[in-house]
């Protein structure tokens, strides 16, 4: 069998159907994603191992290949015949392959998301830490990548981007853009962060922070004039705080507080709550660090920082809750599934 045509054809269904990701493993029939649901392809036969077999051979170069049998896990990029990018996880369960691929979309603007304009205001600032946080599969990276183009459509700044792998990949309009694809143009997060020092970089990009030498890098650049965005796999602006300290030891921690206090800028949590009227639309919180935030975080009372967000709507902050209330007023979501993605029940009631 032609598996590199065959996975193309799944790649096509995957793209025909507006999905979000392809789920390929031994004995199932291939599955995508759609709105946030499973849809199971039974037109197909069930995979056998060595389709898997011959699949990732066939999109995987002879490095990566070995790689994966070596280490038994695989992150990877691949690029379809008709230029759609695709993020895949190989991997490893019961003694058998399995591939799962997220279709990465082209860049889209703020506007685009359905995401508020004051991420435009995050964008432009010359320095800082700004995180986007959420549960996986919550678009963190489309928001990241839509506040990227917004830099390189504005401004003459040279933009790095760290990550595993690369996703978006971008066309250099104002800025100069270097992709960084970790395993492949660096050893790991923390050696590429580090090199950033080095190269005269303005805006710094770090697909995802996964130990504190990195986050700590991270915190430095952003206290050394530069603007760092990442991600964490978190769900509220307090609990994303408490995760970054509570990364380090006990030893190091007050001292992180203090940078973080000082360096941070914002922190944007979103979840994509089904549309009644299809796909799916961002509702948010939106933290932003302003002196009763910072000393919030210095004095150890991230606990407050809830409610903080929820009386600084003068200010520009956002809450969760407020966020749904909008979006079911405006006939864009039910009020079940208000409920369904409010991270606290009791108020939003109060607000409906």
């Amino acid at each position: 069998m032609d598996y590199k045509n065959f996975f193309e054809e799944l790649v096509d269904t995957l793209i025909r159907e507006d999905g979000s990701d392809l789920h390929l493993s031994s004995g199932r029939v291939p599955a995508v994603r759609v709105n946030g649901e499973l849809v199971f392809l039974m037109s197909r036969e069930p995979l056998k191992q060595v389709d898997l077999e011959g699949i990732l051979k066939a999109i995987l170069s002879e490095e990566q290949h070995n790689n994966f049998l070596k280490s038994q896990g695989l992150d990877f990029s691949f690029e379809h015949k008709s230029g759609a990018r695709l993020r895949g996880n190989a991997f490893i369960q019961q003694g058998k392959f399995a591939v799962v691929l997220r279709l990465v979309p082209h860049v889209k603007t703020l506007a685009e998301l359905n995401l508020p304009s004051s991420l435009a205001d995050f964008a432009r600032k010359r320095q800082g830490f700004f995180l986007v946080v959420g549960p996986v599969g919550q678009g963190k990276s489309a928001t990241m990548a839509a506040m990227v183009s917004l830099i390189n459509e504005e401004k003459q700044a040279h933009i790095l981007t760290i990550e595993d792998p690369v996703e978006y990949v971008y066309e250099q309009k104002k800025s100069i853009i270097d992709q960084r694809e970790i395993g492949i143009d660096s050893a790991d997060f923390s050696d590429a962060l580090k090199g950033a020092f080095r190269q005269d970089v303005n805006v710094i990009l770090i697909g995802e922070m996964r130990n504190p030498e990195t986050i700590g890098t991270a915190v430095t650049a952003a206290e050394t004039g530069h603007l760092v965005l990442s991600t964490l796999h978190t769900n509220t602006a307090s609990q994303t705080i408490d995760r970054i300290i509570d990364s380090f030891p006990a030893s190091q921690q007050d001292q992180i507080r203090v940078q973080l206090a000082s360096s941070l800028i914002g922190v944007f949590s979103q979840r994509l709550v089904p549309r009644i009227s299809g796909g799916r639309i961002p509702a948010y919180e939106l933290m932003i660090n302003n002196n009763a935030i910072s000393n919030l975080i210095r004095e150890k009372r991230t606990h407050e920082i809830d409610t903080v967000i929820e009386t600084g709507f003068e200010q520009g902050m956002v809450d969760m809750n407020r966020s749904l209330v909008e979006l079911v007023r405006a006939g864009e979501i039910t009020v079940e599934n208000a409920f369904a993605y409010s991270v606290n029940p009791k108020n939003l009631e109060r607000l409906l």
